[in-house]
């Protein structure tokens, strides 16, 4: 069966990450995390002091930073999920902290970060087989990606989730300062100059307010298995 681009859009703490790496797995597709490269680059800047405490951003530094800025990801065996290495290091864990949450929109909407960001993902998505999820990906990345999904959430159950997995983490905040956090991401990458966070034409509107992570998956295997099944009749038709 031919390998294809899945593109997976969408706001943040709408499951985009954990739908990707189950499909991901169940495929035997590779999964980049588009999120986390941004994220890595934030907390970049925050540990070289280049965003201050009122999320400023000295951008002109922070671009210039960019050619020593190492990203990789790896798959751990032992956990069973892919993790992002800044430099060598791994900061997994690093990155889904609420400082790096607050700051990542501002960063992400730098042209030359995006470009080179965008760069990376083409690179690794290119021989296809890939499963890929961030904000512009069917609009910017693979706007020729032949699944396209774009997710959203009720906003107080996303905020649940992020503060779930905050509090998972060590990190204490209230429902209401996750929910204002995101409102405020929801904004800064819908409105944003360079590749805002939109929904492709052809992508398919995934609302997963209701729905458990087994029912997602289904949805989107069947999507899949759709598609190459008009494929396989289109093709007998040539």
């Amino acid at each position: 069966m031919q390998k294809i681009t899945i593109a997976i859009d969408g706001y943040s703490s709408c499951g985009k990450s954990t739908l990707a790496k189950a499909l991901a797995h169940k495929l035997h597709y590779s999964y980049v995390d588009t999120g986390a490269m941004y994220r890595s680059v934030t907390l970049y800047g925050l540990q070289n002091k280049l965003i201050d405490k009122d999320h400023h951003v000295n951008e002109k530094e922070l671009i210039a930073a960019l050619d020593k800025i190492e990203l990789s990801f790896h798959f751990d065996d032992h956990t069973k999920t892919n993790e992002t290495f800044l430099n060598g290091v791994n900061v997994d864990r690093e990155i889904r902290t609420m400082e790096v949450n607050e700051n990542v929109s501002k960063v992400s909407s730098i042209k030359e970060v995006r470009e080179k960001m965008i760069s990376i993902q083409r690179h690794l998505g290119k021989k296809k087989g890939v499963v890929m999820d961030g904000r512009d990906i069917g609009t910017n990345v693979f706007p020729k990606a032949e699944i396209k999904l774009f997710m959203t959430a009720d906003n107080t159950v996303r905020a649940q989730r992020r503060l779930d997995e905050l509090s998972s983490k060590g990190q204490y905040f209230t429902l209401e300062e996750v929910k204002q956090n995101l409102l405020q991401r929801d904004h800064d990458d819908s409105t944003r100059k360079e590749n805002p966070l939109t929904r492709a034409e052809d992508a398919v509107v995934l609302d997963n307010t209701d729905l458990s992570k087994e029912d997602q998956l289904e949805f989107v295997l069947k999507l899949i298995a759709d598609f190459h099944f008009i494929s396989k009749q289109e093709q007998s038709q040539h």
